[in-house]
């Protein structure tokens, strides 16, 4: 399975320790719990990068990583009644305990959810303190995503 994530920093694109999710807490995750957030289309996962910045923050240049994930039969996709309610709604403190408890679990080197964004895709949160992480994921490519300039706010 490939699924793909978007950093800002050069530097970030050999990591998947889910260190930023550690540190500021997501839709799926509170501060302090270990997160690692893909998609599974390139378009998807640009558009949840960007969907957070305001046009004048948005970073002039990003990197696309393509990650594969050895064994799909270890992601889980959660039934529709597994997931809060209003769960599409920001600052839900429900998801964060939702993805917390699962990412604490260890059931799963991943979970297949569906995107707040559109809801007809779904992004892949993996575990990256799942036992044998680091030999179930690696990065397979990296290159340059160039904003287009239609992104960002052109200063009048």
């Amino acid at each position: 399975m490939i699924v793909f994530r978007i950093v800002q920093d050069k530097s970030r694109t050999s990591d998947l320790s889910g260190t930023g999710a550690f540190r500021r807490g997501g839709r799926w995750n509170s501060k302090g719990t270990y997160i690692l957030y893909t998609s599974e289309n390139s378009s998807l996962a640009l558009l949840e990068y960007i969907v957070p910045f305001g046009q004048d923050l948005m970073p002039p240049q990003l990197y696309m990583m393509e990650i594969l994930i050895k064994d799909s039969t270890l992601i889980y996709e959660p039934p529709e009644a597994d997931y809060p309610k209003d769960w599409t709604q920001l600052s839900l403190l429900a998801d964060q305990a939702t993805g917390d408890r699962w990412m604490q679990e260890k059931k799963w080197l991943g979970l297949r959810v569906r995107s707040a964004i559109n809801p007809t895709e779904y992004n892949v949160l993996l575990n990256p303190l799942y036992p044998k992480f680091s030999d179930l994921v690696e990065i397979k490519s990296v290159r340059k995503l160039p904003v287009d300039g239609r992104i960002i706010r052109r200063k009048a």
